[in-house]
């Protein structure tokens, strides 16, 4: 990137040229249209308003889920939460036991 240097501000650098600034250059005109002969899609007509594909086959009803029992939920999780904390427990004193086992074969 180059800075602008002489007794401009920062932000020149980045404003659009003015009409008599040389450097720019000027647009050639509009431009040339294709001759390609290509008109664009063909029109297409919609479908009748009462037009819907065919039924083959009606889909049941959806059925109503059982009833939740969100004391007996509350029970499973509190056991599996339990479950959980014990085996972190447990990991963790077999941890410390060898973090222990081996500090002291380095110090003694």
């Amino acid at each position: 990137m180059t800075t602008p240097s002489g007794a401009s501000t920062p932000d020149d650098y980045w404003r659009r040229p003015g009409p008599g600034d040389s450097g720019a250059a000027e647009p050639a005109g509009p431009a040339p249209t294709p001759t390609s002969g290509y008109a664009g899609p063909p029109p297409s007509t919609p479908p009748p308003a009462d037009w819907r594909p065919p039924v083959h086959l009606e889909p049941t009803a959806p059925r109503r889920l059982p009833a939740q029992d969100m004391a007996a939920l509350d029970a499973a999780e509190q056991r599996s939460q339990r479950v959980t904390y014990g085996f972190g427990a447990a990991a963790g004193v077999v941890l410390v036991v060898l973090v222990c086992l081996l500090c002291s074969r380095i110090i003694f």
